[in-house]
């Protein structure tokens, strides 16, 4: 069990968590912080994991998470057009990525252009996953949030997180 106590669905543990701010360099690769490595190896695997695309930025899943959730998605009964489509969106976006030696990684350039990632890049840890944006998209999510914290029903939904 990690220190944290989290254990999710795959029965694995991960904690990803914190921001840092990158460049791509020109082979279009970026540099996996340490402490994000450190947690795509929980199943000894540390070189891969998973690269989406979603409302704007990359999602990056431990394999094993990513093997849970795409189970989870195959077993969903309901068939609704919408789900269909982002099911086709969501898996269809989605790579298999590998480390190299150095911790890098290089980005799909199908990704790159989906997510307008160019030099400057922002790694956030969001607990069984890493996200990927753009400087300019992680600045935009900032004030939205600014603007959601002056709804009522947000406040009470993080409210209900005992924040």
């Amino acid at each position: 069990m990690s220190k944290w106590g989290l254990k999710w669905s795959s029965g694995e543990e991960y904690m990803f968590r914190g921001t840092s701010f990158h460049t791509l360099d020109d082979k279009g690769r970026i540099i996996i912080p340490s402490r994000f490595k450190g947690e795509l190896g929980c199943r000894g695997i540390a070189d891969r994991f998973f690269l989406t695309f979603l409302d704007g930025g990359l999602m990056a899943y431990p394999t094993g998470e990513w093997e849970t959730l795409e189970k989870r998605i195959l077993d969903r009964t309901e068939t609704s057009p919408a789900l269909w489509r982002f099911k086709r969106y969501f898996i269809g976006s989605a790579v298999e990525c590998q480390l190299d030696r150095q911790s890098r990684v290089v980005i799909p350039q199908t990704l790159k252009e989906q997510a307008d990632l160019d030099k400057e890049i922002v790694l956030v840890g969001v607990l069984n996953r890493f996200e990927i944006w753009s400087k300019e998209m992680w600045e935009n999510n900032g004030r939205k949030l600014d603007e959601d914290m002056l709804q009522e029903e947000v406040l009470k939904e993080i409210r209900s997180l005992g924040i």
